[in-house]
């Protein structure tokens, strides 16, 4: 049926030429996979067949009589013709003359691989292993019939299987070398991970190059390997395959170590798209129950165990513990503050030591929220390319500050999502994440530096609240003042103030002046603006006056009507104006564009105006910003100055309208309604005093 295979000039020893010659020649027997074969199948049933056949080998050399026959395995469904083809294979595979040049083994090996070319190089293997299983199988069957089977018992004597014992340690490094075969077929059976790209995987490549070259090599040993099975039997049968275990391990710990390089990169990919997730859940408006600020700086500066990144330090300044772990942020807001180590970032520096300064005065408590459950995590960002640059001094400067501090940040996958998701550019940044693990701000130097510790927490929401906070007043005044819409849109700052004491708004005039001249530089000719209140039309003041008293009933009834326990902070910037109104010397707002920073009292306004000379040198002014700086001695001078409780009598309104309004200077009581006017609005003389 099978006619002798010719042998033929110019053969190529296998063991002369290299692996990428050998997958040059290979492929070139390979078409595009055109047949679909259940490989896995065939190949757990040609495993079976070898290592029961190794099992029968090695209870004969234990003179045992009989296999267990307890255990069984399920034969898997093969939907293929196979036998024609096996058998094909099989026959070409013992054509090979025991001894034959290895140059016959490589021809035979090509010529199978030429007949399988629209298979896959699994199933190239998987089906040359299962043709050599038939007469391994059949061999070793024969050699320990099951009890009772007289036909084996025949078969076996009419084939000369006799003598086995006498060549046990021959057989053994022969069954040694089958193990190494089924492992490297195995290996090529494993999923090779080829639904990743290659970009991203650099190892695949040369992975899947690999396969094709330990197709060939277990082929072939196949081949050269079944030339020996009927030799078995013959005296001094010596095993002369070593040449091809030192190949199979060689080309079996090579091809480990490029799946091993996978692993890690593919573990790199899952550990970056897991860690992704969490960080990108946290922009997202749905908030993820299972996630929190634990888990979102777990997943941003955490290397995994046993990870080739530096080991990450979280110093703590406030109990100066070298290091700490992410639980400390447990159910706290993090301002977290990103740069490099060769940014220039000293405004924020100076931004986060005020308001870290600001965390530990009173009030302890802002908008319901305390001070102490926010805390300030700065890390600076190593990248490739940085060198051995050490951290800046101010770094460990902060470390006596009371911030956390992460030195030497150089996890690339923590820097990779910085630059991803948060669209770091090397320019520092402050977010805020909540404890849920939100952002509850992309942008929180913004909200900082335009409020100071007025904006705690730091939320967007909280920098929206406070931007239409003062809504009301800007419309009442621009709509009665249009010609201030000019001061306003220049953004710099502005100071409104008004008095019904004439001294005390030359004087303040004055010093605005003397603090804005004092202030010019060679580059700026005005740092400053001012705009006294009912100057250009004295007739505005009592409009002005109404509407705000009109706005404060309206907010009012609107709580009643909400029915709302807390007044709401546009209510109590109404009243804290409408008390100060009252002030004997005047009121002062300061702004920044339509950011009102300060709202003072006329006293305290003007000394602070009258010492800019003195305050300017200070840190604050110089360091983080003009405000900040008349903020700080502003509550200087008031704090010198002994504070009465204020009082007022309010016309036209009653007195359910009237009540709880908190008193402006801070004593902890609310002001007590005593008295309330009311007055006819026909004009008539007479009133009622309650």
């Amino acid at each position: 049926m099978f006619k002798a295979i010719p042998h033929h000039q110019g053969l190529v020893n296998p063991f002369e030429i290299s692996d990428e010659k050998i997958l040059e020649k290979v492929y070139q027997t390979h078409f595009h996979c055109v047949e679909k074969y259940d490989h896995g199948s065939l190949y757990l049933v040609a495993s079976n067949v070898i290592k029961h056949s190794i099992e029968t080998s090695e209870l004969i050399f234990k003179n045992e009589k009989q296999i267990n026959q307890d255990k069984e395995e399920t034969a898997p469904s093969i939907s293929f013709p196979r036998l024609p083809l096996l058998k094909q294979i099989s026959c070409q595979m013992i054509c090979v003359g025991s001894g034959e040049k290895d140059e016959f083994a490589d021809e035979i090996t090509i010529l199978i691989l030429k007949q399988l070319r629209s298979y896959s190089w699994e199933a190239k293997a998987a089906i040359s292993l299962a043709a050599f299983a038939l007469e391994f199988g059949k061999f070793w069957h024969l050699a320990l019939p099951p009890r009772g089977d007289e036909l084996g018992k025949w078969l076996a004597e009419l084939n000369g299987i006799e003598n086995l014992s006498e060549n046990k340690e021959q057989l053994s490094r022969f069954n040694g070398l089958m193990k190494k075969v089924m492992e490297v077929i195995g290996e090529c059976m494993t999923n090779n991970n080829e639904e990743y790209n290659i970009e991203d995987v650099p190892a695949l490549a040369e992975t899947l190059h690999h396969i094709p070259v330990l197709v060939y090599w277990a082929i072939i040993t196949l081949v050269t390997s079944a030339t020996h099975i009927h030799s078995f039997t013959h005296k001094g049968y010596k095993y002369e395959l070593s040449k091809f275990d030192e190949k199979i391990d060689s080309i079996l710990k090579n091809f480990r170590e490029l799946r091993e390089k996978c692993k890690m990169q593919i573990g790199a990919i899952e550990d970056y798209k897991r860690r992704k997730d969490i960080i990108s859940s946290a922009i997202e408006t749905t908030t993820n129950k299972d996630i929190d600020i634990v888990n979102f700086l777990d997943a941003l500066i955490i290397p995994n165990n046993g990870s080739q990144d530096q080991k990450l330090v979280v110093y703590n300044g406030i109990s100066r513990e070298q290091q700490v772990g992410v639980q400390d942020f447990k159910n706290k807001y993090v301002l977290l503050f990103i740069s490099s180590i060769d940014d220039t970032f000293e405004g924020e520096i100076q931004l986060l030591k005020s308001i870290n300064e600001k965390l530990k005065e009173d009030p302890k408590e802002i908008q319901g929220y305390k001070k102490e459950d926010l805390k300030i995590l700065w890390i600076q960002l190593v990248d490739e390319g940085d060198g051995d640059e050490k951290p800046s001094k101010a770094t460990l400067e902060n470390l006596e500050k009371g911030w956390y501090v992460v030195k030497e940040f150089k996890f690339k996958t923590g820097i990779r999502l910085m630059r991803e998701v948060f669209n770091y550019k090397d320019k520092a940044i402050i977010m805020l994440i909540g404890p849920q693990g939100k952002v509850e701000n992309h942008d929180a130097k913004h909200t900082i530096s335009t409020w100071g510790i007025d904006g705690f927490p730091f939320r967007a929401s909280d920098h929206i609240r406070l931007t239409k906070q003062w809504d009301w007043f800007w419309n009442v005044l621009i709509d009665l003042s249009p010609s201030i819409r000019e001061l306003i849109e220049k953004g710099c700052y502005l100071f409104i103030y008004g008095s019904t004491n004439n001294k005390w708004i030359q004087d303040f005039t004055t010093a605005l002046e003397n603090m804005n001249e004092s202030m010019k530089s060679p580059e700026t000719t005005s740092i400053i603006e001012w705009y006294q209140f009912g100057r250009e039309s004295p007739k505005i003041i009592p409009c002005f006056w109404i509407a705000i008293d009109n706005l404060l009933l309206s907010t009012k009834k609107q709580k009643k009507n909400e029915e709302k326990e807390e007044e709401n902070s546009v209510t109590r910037e109404i009243q804290k104006l409408l008390l100060l109104k009252q002030d004997p010397n005047g009121w002062v707002v300061l702004s920044k564009g339509r950011q009102v920073k300060l709202l003072g009292e006329g006293e305290a306004m003007l000394y602070t105006a009258k010492a800019f000379d003195a305050w300017k040198k200070g840190r604050l002014y110089k360091e983080v910003s003009f405000d900040s700086g008349f903020k700080h001695h502003y509550e200087h001078e008031r704090s010198k100055r002994k504070q009465k409780c204020a009082h007022r009598e309010f016309a036209n309104y009653p007195t359910d309208i009237l009540a709880q309004i908190p008193c402006p200077v801070k004593c902890g009581h609310e002001m007590e309604v005593t008295s309330v006017n009311y007055k006819c609005c026909h004009g008539l003389e007479s009133s009622h005093h309650v």
